[in-house]
């Protein structure tokens, strides 16, 4: 055992008329504590200490980095275990509860050199992470016996935060452009020494800022027309016409999202009810371009739409304290909206920052159902959180209030016009996403300086002070000058002597390549993976393909069905002639509480509880002559009300209303003629369950009009939202986006991820299960073979004309004569569909098409 204690906290002992053993042995070892500090090592303990360096010490290359990676997480920083603080060189001096730590200009004796070379393994610092190399041990040896040198200026005090006041920087003098983020680096650049840089050229621009904004490669008329325009401002305009695209912008942005929300269709957790996606609350979001404030709220206070974000995973079996819901709610809002990773913090006081358990407790506690007491490495303290703020300058949290104060109260704190870091972190992100590298790295630490803080400063200024519009910080980003400088080599993007030269050559995502695949191809996804509206602010021809007559209207058997109707079934009909088949046919339709519709006697589709409206093709079952509609509905009965209430409290107007309804929309188009057909008083119904009633041909002479109980978009039921959303899936029925759908064995290779935590930022580097996947993979071969097929159907003129296409569809270009004279060779005179298939694959390997440039 140590003839020495070491420097952790001893604790004091209150005076009681009884004294318990082991409170007799820790009162007699503090009494002993000042003898024992002042002894001395043995000779032969002393002879093993690693011997002084042999040179002159420099504080601030030889000494701080060993005191930052060794001392300051339990002795700086605000934290001073066992008294002992070395925060400043008068602090060090002064010693802990065990005495003095350093005896200046007698490494030998000094208590810190002893503890820090191990002596007694028991009692080594640093108690965790590595200990110190003999070089290290000698270093310090040198630096106390040459007198304890400490520059001026520097300290191991806990800082004041970084990025979290607002803060408006003035714009530098315009040099070559009015526009701001260009001030910004004309500035910096005169200060690096760095010549003008003329812009990417017209083509590469496109390409880059069509793919940065919508994910797709830019079509090939949009790009010829802007190739064609020779005015100064069509890159602007050609910004504003991307931006302009709502489901385009959404399609793509939905997957940065996902990965920061931890969003997704399948996975850990779904099948239990452990995990609630909210993909419906968060594509609406950004196809209406939602004030990144409300945004926030939204998520931090949520609604039954938002609520999956803060619920989290319910893991299965015995958990980490650290994972449980309320702790990843903590974990993921700091993270995500503020810069703070929370990760380490919510087992033990963090080695790697100065956030404690506390801190990571106090943001948890805001989504918990009752108080929760701290656990570090999974041991309870028995000490109970109190809900704070990280930045408990920024607001107060009520911790006796119930918990949707609390939500409401924290989503106040966190969208406040004080809080600058929610603007800082999201505009540093949006820099990051579309120059390749952050203002500040990693991005998930905003108490890292950035490396232009004035243009951060501003972004987020200017996010705040225009209505939070995100749309608007990427246009300032994008219509730069620096944006479009050609891009650069980053190297290892956390470079200390990172210089901003112009913005990095980035590989397309997973997502961005899936799309690209399906513009080159034809070949998409067939269904959404969730109930999206893929027509408000896309294209006009879907638009209207999902608008609904304002004559439609919900029925049933009996008036008044909106407001209570008997349980039962009721039956309904609905005949139409057609004089040919058309081309385009689809249904949507939702009942309360439950359908099935067939149609000329065929099942079709079927829905119930009014959580999503289904749509069917009608277009293999229709015929010439007369059609039917037949429609199977049926009411519950109203659920039990809750037995445990009072019965005498309990009110009327508690009682759940069985209403009863049932709508169904049709649209049948040829060429530019279109037929309508919605459920009305036209439609005929029984509640009886006659025989053949499906069929075309049944007399229906006893049936009786339907009663229209209420206008298709009009309150009990919410038809005009469900009905959409299903119409403008059935009219971008096979040409969905990557992000839409559920990721598959190529896109999960490629670095999509399961989203079960939070993922800022991607792997950009290729792995070896990438390379197999697009060598052998079975789901790009299946995509390349139907791409194939599809383009020998188009019946291209000639292997010159299909390579001229594809090209241009891949790349933006037309093929050089050596990429001709290849192409040629590939494709044969045949052009059968392995050649085009192998022709497909070579092109989607070229770094042209998978890197932005």
């Amino acid at each position: 055992m140590s003839h020495r204690p070491d420097l952790r906290v001893r604790s004091r002992i209150p005076s009681h008329s009884t004294m318990p053993a082991w409170a007799l042995r820790l009162f007699l070892g503090a009494a002993l504590l000042p003898l024992l500090a002042t002894a001395k090592l043995k000779p032969e303990q002393a002879a093993s200490l690693p011997p002084p360096a042999a040179k002159t010490v420099r504080f601030q290359e030889d000494i701080r980095p060993i005191l930052e990676s060794a001392c300051v997480k339990c002795h700086g920083r605000g934290k001073a275990k066992g008294g002992f603080s070395i925060e400043t060189r008068e602090l060090l001096l002064k010693g802990g509860d065990s005495g003095a730590a350093v005896t200046t200009g007698q490494s030998v004796d000094s208590l810190l050199i002893e503890l820090v070379s191990g002596i007694d393994p028991a009692n080594a610092m640093p108690r965790k992470g590595s200990k110190l190399t003999p070089a290290q041990v000698g270093l310090l040896r040198a630096w106390i016996d040459q007198g304890l040198p400490w520059d001026d200026g520097i300290s191991f005090a806990k800082q004041p935060a970084r990025n979290l006041s607002p803060r408006a920087a003035e714009l530098p003098p315009i040099r070559t452009s009015e526009h701001p983020v260009d001030r910004f680096i004309d500035a910096y650049d005169a200060a690096h020494s760095i010549a003008r840089v003329e812009g990417a050229g017209d083509r590469v621009f496109a390409r880059r800022v069509s793919f940065d904004l919508l994910g797709v490669p830019m079509p090939r008329a949009r790009m010829d027309e802007f190739l064609k325009d020779a005015a100064p401002d069509k890159r602007t305009r050609l910004v504003d016409q991307l931006l302009k695209d709502q489901q385009g912008y959404a399609a793509h942005w939905f997957s940065f999202w996902n990965d920061l929300l931890r969003n997704d269709y399948k996975g850990t957790g779904y099948i239990d009810s452990g995990r609630k996606q909210i993909s419906t609350w968060l594509h609406s979001a950004l196809v209406t371009n939602m004030p990144y404030d409300q945004f926030v709220r939204e998520l931090i206070h949520p609604s039954p739409a938002t609520e999956g974000y803060t619920k989290g995973i319910v893991w299965r079996g015995v958990v980490n304290a650290s994972v449980t819901p309320p702790m990843q709610a903590a974990q993921n809002i700091s993270q995500v909206f503020m810069g703070v990773n929370l990760k380490c913090a919510s087992c033990h006081d963090s080695f790697i920052n100065d956030w404690s358990l506390a801190d990571s407790y106090g943001l948890a506690s805001v989504y918990a159902d009752e108080p929760l007491e701290l656990v570090e490495c999974d041991k309870p303290t028995g000490k109970k959180a109190v809900a704070r703020f990280l930045y408990p300058q920024l607001g107060v949290l009520p911790s006796d209030a119930p918990r949707t104060n609390r939500t409401e109260r924290l989503a106040e704190i966190l969208t406040s016009r004080g809080n600058g870091r929610l603007t800082r972190t999201v505009v540093n992100r949006l820099w990051g996403r579309l120059m390749g590298r952050a203002l500040v790295e990693p991005v998930d630490d905003m108490d890292q300086d950035a490396w232009y803080p004035e243009l951060l400063d501003w972004l987020a200024e200017d996010l705040a002070s225009h209505g939070y519009d995100l749309k608007r910080t990427l246009r300032w980003i994008v219509t730069s000058r620096a944006y479009q400088r050609p891009a650069v080599d980053l190297g290892e993007r956390r470079a200390a002597d990172f210089v901003f030269r112009g913005p990095g050559i980035r590989s397309l995502s997973a997502e961005q390549f899936r799309d690209a695949l399906g513009a080159l191809t034809g070949v998409w996804h067939s269904d959404a993976a969730a109930d999206f509206d893929l027509a408000t602010g896309g294209d006009p021809v879907v638009e209207k393909y999902a608008s609904i007559p304002s004559g439609a209207r919900w029925i049933w058997s009996t008036p008044g069905a909106q407001e209570s109707a008997p349980p039962g079934e009721a039956f309904f009909r609905k005949t139409f002639t057609l004089e040919s088949i058309p081309d385009r046919a689809t249904v949507v339709a939702l009942a309360d509480d439950a359908y099935t519709l067939f149609i000329n006697g065929a099942q079709l589709i079927t829905g119930k509880d009014l959580e999503r409206a289904s749509f069917g093709d009608l277009r293999p079952h229709l015929k010439k002559g007369q059609n039917l509609f037949a429609v199977q509905a049926s009411n519950a009965a109203p659920k039990e009300k809750d037995k445990s209430k009072d019965k005498e409290s309990a009110k009327a107007a508690d009682a759940p209303k069985n209403r009863a309804g049932l709508f169904v929309f049709a649209r049948l188009e040829s060429g530019e003629g279109s037929m309508e057909i919605f459920t009305d008083a036209s439609w005929q119904c029984v509640t009886n369950n006659p025989a053949d009633w499906k069929q075309p041909d049944f007399g229906a002479s006893r049936w009786v009009p339907a009663a229209e109980v209420a206008p298709w978009n009009e309150s009990p039921w919410p038809g005009k939202v469900l009905a959409t959303r299903a119409l403008s899936l059935a009219a971008m029925h096979g040409q969905i986006r990557e992000s839409l759908v559920a990721s598959d064995t190529l896109t999960s290779a490629l670095g999509r991820p399961p989203r079960e935590q939070v993922v800022t930022v991607r792997a950009s580097t290729i792995t070896t299960l990438q390379a197999l996947e697009l060598a052998n993979g079975e789901t790009l071969a299946r995509l390349l073979k139907e791409g194939a097929q599809k383009w020998i159907a188009s019946k291209p003129a000639n292997p010159e004309a299909l390579a001229r296409d594809l090209y241009v569809k891949a790349f933006s270009r037309t093929p050089n004569d050596a990429e001709l004279g290849v192409a040629k060779e590939m494709l044969g005179t045949v052009m059968d569909e392995p050649r085009v298939e192998d022709f497909l694959w070579a092109i989607a390997m070229q770094p042209e098409f998978q890197l932005i440039y």
